[in-house]
């Protein structure tokens, strides 16, 4: 024998060091919390340890870990009062491999470490050893402590799988009796029984028994009633560093320094990310290799395609025509079996010719829930020019209906093979080729809905700081623009697009009118534009931060890529639907690159999909709609390269009106070379490749700090030194925190009020008015003009506003700001420099021969003229402006320029302001 050969395992000591730390293993828990699971016995309370925090501020207590938890499995009495296990009777216990080491660091760490290479073995043997501890257990007697759920009577509730095992016990012990006076009537010799007797167990691998002799010796056909029948649990083995989420962990804490979860360097904002809520970073589908077979791994992918719940069969029971006798087959885990024919009784087999007597009873059989999932690689984890991997997944229990296609998911499971076929045909033309899967122990699921909060796993004290930070912002002077700065921070300039994209993030609300008609909330934008100005980094971005952000691009998508597949199943011939990328993207975000590169025919799939938010599939006999309830981000390049100005916007991207209409906002990026803007884009690119970044590195907090350039303009060319804050860094929030907000926001319904109704229309009618089509425009079918789709877009924007600001009503506020992003997204695809706020161009460039603050100053003087009225309301000037597509800051610049000229003068109270009277005419 090799010396440096690993020792053989001894599954006896394994058994009794399990059983061990069932017994002694406590955990920590908060002194005031509520406690369930512990008897308050003045004893037992003053047995506890009391340990402080590396805070000092809260007291934790060492309660038992194991023991309460299986006398309530014992007594039958279920956790309603749970999240995650209301209603159900099942119950999990969670064997967290990092609790074993906390236990006992050298013994414990050996059984953790041969249950991560052999975890199947370990499960079986794990199982075994809570099966006696429950034998050995006691029902709690009545009036004692039971809680909800327990039972009125004496000892542990009832029900007709106990009858039904006590019947079959009683017949098996009457059996054996007879068996016994057999065999003294032959003077003590046994019955031979070639098929191995009434004691052959199921598997000789796993139980450690010996099958009996000959070609039959392999049966797994057994008069015992199997202890897999009888279990009302079910056992999860987590991998080291992965915490368990159930009773009775659920209570566990974890920031003293003594838990084996502690770690100094956690911060806020990385707790906040509902991705890396465990401290295990799943691997890829191309690191798993052949040497771990059979061990505990965890992969991190996304779900692809999900079977439907069905039930598998875990014990098979068998009734004989001949003996009467009931004869169970343990199915472990597996996708086919062979039934059993031959009884293993003796009397049977001498009494029978044929021996075909046994017949399968469904009602007494045992069944479990069963769903197989598609694994495949996330884009990040596949290299350049390769295809994606994928994988089977098998859930059981209560690990089904966890994730559905589209999610992001982290796996914890078991790496085994599988055969192709067991027998037949396919087994033949297979050979030894085999498969893999993974018998899933733990699933999370991450990005999974923007309605589920990411700070329910964040104790009390950091939850009150997220709402601290989130309520600073909330009333910021400029909450939308500090949110929308942290939007590709690495990316200079646009403004007005980053805050666009916070609105698409955040959303309108869908109304379901009573007739049954359905408005879409969600926003769609389109970026059109020169190469090389930052589109698809954007659409990157924005698909990262989504709860379910799906980015392709348009020549590598087909239009069954995109809605939805018909696929066949490999095992039950089925066909079955497999959604595409909208379909995967429901309830966030389909971000499609290169999307004028699209075949024609392909892009008229996404047509229903933009308005009515559905798929409709009618193939190969299957007539279904499917949701698809996402927002589109889209990014087109011009036809000829750059974008020609003298032609429209249709024939500029070669996509038809129809669906350019669809779109509630589309901007024009152009490269258009100036002095000034280029330094500051040249000084920010440097800033970052210089700080490897943007966020401050200070353990990825909730809100870091840059500070900018003196000379970096702003979105209209204003130089920052002019103003007071040029001294103060722009403030970023992280991604965490962002959509802990955004998730926030998007609880709100806000809802037109009756004065805010009249603003719009008359705002609505005033664009239309301004925007009617010229011949030239009606001519080459621009979509520049504002239609009937716009007002919904003014709508939906004005809702997305609202919920920033988290509240319930639109204002007249909300209103202006969506019309004036509305404008800028019509003025930047027709004015030949990006119209005003634009994100080209700057201060020195002329409009029309007009610089942006004598524009704002003629729209003053013109409503004065018409007016008739040297006095003017500053919020009604506010209103005017900021509806022509000027920002406030444009309007503070050009009231400080002309009254230091002294043409317009203000009142003491700041609310009016007055034309002298050489200005007013």
């Amino acid at each position: 024998m090799d010396p440096n050969a690993a020792p053989l395992p001894n599954y006896q000591e394994d058994e009794a060091l399990f059983a061990q730390f069932l017994r002694e293993h406590t955990i920590l828990r908060e002194a005031s919390a509520d406690d369930d699971l512990l008897d308050e016995d003045d004893d037992d309370i003053d047995d506890l340890l009391l340990e402080p925090t590396t805070e000092g501020k809260t007291l934790v207590r060492r309660v038992p870990c194991y023991p309460p938890h299986l006398q309530r499995i014992k007594d039958r009495m279920p956790y309603n009062d749970v999240e995650g296990l209301d209603g159900k009777r099942t119950f999990l216990i969670e064997v967290p491999l990092s609790e074993l080491v906390a236990w006992d660091a050298v013994r414990g760490s050996e059984l953790a470490r041969s249950a991560t290479g052999n975890a199947s073995r370990y499960h079986e043997l794990f199982c075994r050893v809570v099966d006696s501890i429950l034998d050995g257990m006691s029902p709690s007697p009545v009036g004692g402590r039971g809680g909800r759920g327990a039972s009125s009577s004496s000892g542990a509730a009832r029900d007709s799988i106990d009858v039904l095992s006590e019947q079959r016990r009683a017949q098996q012990e009457a059996r054996r009796e007879e068996r016994e006076a057999a065999r003294a009537a032959n003077g003590g010799l046994d019955d031979v029984n070639a098929l191995g007797g009434g004691g052959l167990e199921n598997d000789a691998a796993v139980t450690g028994g010996q099958a009996g002799g000959g070609a039959a010796g392999g049966t797994s056909a057994t008069e015992d009633l199997p202890p897999l029948l009888m279990r009302r649990y079910e056992l999860r083995i987590l991998p080291l560093r992965r915490p368990g989420s159930f009773p009775p962990f659920h209570v566990q804490h974890r920031d003293a320094p003594s838990s084996p979860y502690y770690s100094s360097s956690s911060s806020l904002g990385s707790k906040l990310d509902p991705s890396s809520r465990s401290e295990i970073e799943g691997a890829s589908l191309r690191q798993v290799r052949s040497r771990s077979l059979g061990h505990l791994v965890t992969i991190k992918g996304m779900i692809v395609r999900a079977s439907d719940v069905k039930p598998a069969c875990t014990v098979a029971t068998y009734t004989c025509d001949a003996c009467g006798c009931e004869i169970y087959q343990v199915v472990s885990n597996k996708r086919e079996f062979l039934p059993q024919r031959l009884c293993p009784s003796g009397e049977c087999r001498r009494q029978s010719k044929n021996g075909d007597t046994l017949h399968l009873q469904t009602r007494g059989s045992k069944f479990v829930k069963f769903q197989e999932l598609k694994l495949q690689e996330l884009p990040s984890q596949v290299p350049m020019g390769h295809v994606p991997r994928s994988m089977s997944v098998h859930c059981r229990g209560e690990l089904t209906r966890l994730a559905c296609p589209g999610d992001v998911v982290t796996v914890d499971g078991v790496f085994l093979p599988q055969r192709v076929a067991e027998a037949g045909y396919k087994a033949m033309k297979a050979g030894l080729v085999a498969t893999s899967f993974l018998e899933a122990q733990n699933v999370i699921v991450h990005k999974k809905s923007y309605d589920e909060s990411g700070n329910a796993h964040l104790s009390d004290e950091e939850r009150a700081r997220v709402d601290a930070q989130i309520m600073e912002i909330a009333h910021g002077d400029d909450p939308v623009g500090t949110l929308s700065s942290s939007i590709a921070p690495e990316i200079f300039g646009h403004e007005d697009i980053k805050r666009a994209l916070l609105l698409q993030l955040v959303g309108g609300c869908t109304r379901k009118l009573p007739d049954g008609m359905r408005i879409r909330g969600d926003i769609n934008i389109c970026l059109m534009g020169d190469p090389g100005v930052a589109k698809s980094q954007l659409l990157k971005h924005v698909a990262s931060i989504a709860p379910r952000g799906v980015y392709t691009t348009g020549k590598g998508s087909s239009g069954v890529g995109l809605t939805a597949a018909i696929t066949k199943d490999a095992t039950t011939g089925e066909l079955a639907l497999e959604g595409g990328a909208l379909v995967l993207a429901d309830r966030g975000i389909c971000a499609i690159d290169e999307f004028d590169k699209m075949d024609e025919n392909d892009r008229t799939a996404i047509h229903e999909v933009m308005e009515q938010q559905t798929v409709s599939v009618a193939k190969a006999g299957i007539v279904a709609t499917l949701n698809a309830r996402a927002a589109v981000l889209a990014a087109a390049n011009p036809l000829y390269g750059r974008y020609n100005r003298r032609k429209s916007l249709s024939e500029n991207v070669n996509l038809p009106n129809s669906l350019l209409s669809r779109f509630d906002l589309m901007f024009l990026i152009l490269d258009v070379a100036d002095v000034d803007r280029d330094m500051a884009l040249a000084r920010h690119v440097t800033f970052v490749h210089q700080n490897e970044g943007t966020d401050a590195k200070n353990g990825g907090g909730g809100v870091d700090t840059v500070p900018m350039d003196d000379d970096e303009e702003d979105e209209f060319g204003l130089d920052k030194d002019k103003e007071d804050e040029n001294d103060q860094p722009t403030t970023l929030v992280s991604s965490g925190l962002l959509r802990e907000y955004i998730s926030r926001a998007r609880k709100h319904q806000p809802v037109v009020p009756a004065e805010v109704a009249p603003y719009i229309v008359e705002a609505y009618v005033s664009l239309r008015s301004q925007g009617t089509p010229t011949g030239k425009q009606m001519k080459n079918g621009d979509q520049t003009v504002m239609t009937a789709r716009q007002l919904l877009s003014i709508l939906r924007l004005s809702q997305a506003l609202a919920r920033l600001r988290f509240s319930d009503y639109v204002a007249r506020e909300d209103v202006d700001e969506s019309i004036r992003l509305t404008h800028m997204s019509k003025s930047s695809l027709t004015d030949n420099d990006q119209g005003p706020g634009g994100d080209q161009g700057s201060s020195k460039r002329k409009w029309g021969g007009e610089d942006v603050t004598s524009r704002i100053f003629n729209i003053i003087r013109d409503y004065s003229t018409s007016s008739r009225s040297s006095r003017i309301e500053l919020k009604l000037v506010e209103a005017m402006v900021l509806r022509k597509g000027f920002t406030e800051q444009q309007l503070k610049q050009c009231l400080e320029e002309y009254q230091s000229l002294d043409i317009i003068q203000m009142n003491s109270t700041g609310t009016h302001l007055d034309l002298l009277s050489g200005e007013a005419q």
